[in-house]
């Protein structure tokens, strides 16, 4: 079945950038002389920045409020989306051939709007989407709610049948799939233990988006 209608994830799925937000909590605790814990990067791949903020203040006892803990995360992160982010290999490719079939798309991301905004742009990619809805606007991460990808697909129109949800994290296919939407699960080095499960409860693995113009997504 062809596409009507398809849902992006941000980082890890259409972004090579996990790897900035990995050791973004360590590197804050490590400015305060503080050494994190062995689950800190387990929490934080899980939560939003002001979540992430919220835990690392009162887990560790930092002495900043939690708005300035977001402000110096958001800080970090700003010149690599503003100036550096690359899409992954094939992204740009995949994303123009579904704009040419008239398949519309989404962008679903835990990100900042405006971090997001700016990364979609530099990556060149930002055109092929007909809107974005954050984490943070939502008012729940992945984790805890399908709510993202519910209003996503209220926005494009279209129903759970006709949609394939782009993840690359095993929380996020997970609460995808149990809300009963079609999953394309995207391998990102970030989630490299989760591969097992994730293949297991996907339905659609790819390495990379070069992958899809030969995968059953597009028949």
């Amino acid at each position: 079945m062809r596409l009507q209608s398809a849902i992006f994830d941000m980082d890890g799925t259409l972004l090579d950038s996990m790897y900035i937000w990995n050791d973004l909590g360590p590197n804050l605790l490590r400015a305060g002389g503080i050494e994190p814990g062995p689950e800190l990067r387990d929490k934080l791949r899980t939560v939003t920045v002001r979540e992430g903020a919220a835990y690392c203040r009162e887990t560790y006892g930092l002495p900043q409020t939690v708005d300035e803990i977001v402000a110096q995360i958001e800080g970090q992160v700003e010149d690599f989306y503003f100036h550096q982010v690359q899409a992954k290999p094939g992204v740009q490719k995949f994303l123009s051939l579904l704009k040419m079939e008239g398949v519309w798309m989404y962008v679903a991301t835990a990100t900042d709007r405006r971090l997001a905004e700016a990364a979609l742009r530099h990556a060149g990619i930002s055109q092929y989407f007909r809107g974005m809805l954050t984490c943070p606007e939502v008012g729940a991460g992945k984790n805890h709610s399908p709510e993202i990808y519910e209003r996503a697909m209220r926005r494009l129109r279209s129903n759970k049948k006709d949609t394939v949800v782009f993840e690359d994290a095993l929380h996020a296919i997970q609460t995808a799939k149990s809300a009963g939407f079609r999953v394309a699960a995207v391998y990102d080095p970030s989630a490299e233990e989760d591969q097992e499960e994730i293949k297991r409860i996907a339905d659609y693995y790819i390495r990379s988006f070069d992958e899809m113009f030969e995968s059953e997504v597009l028949k």
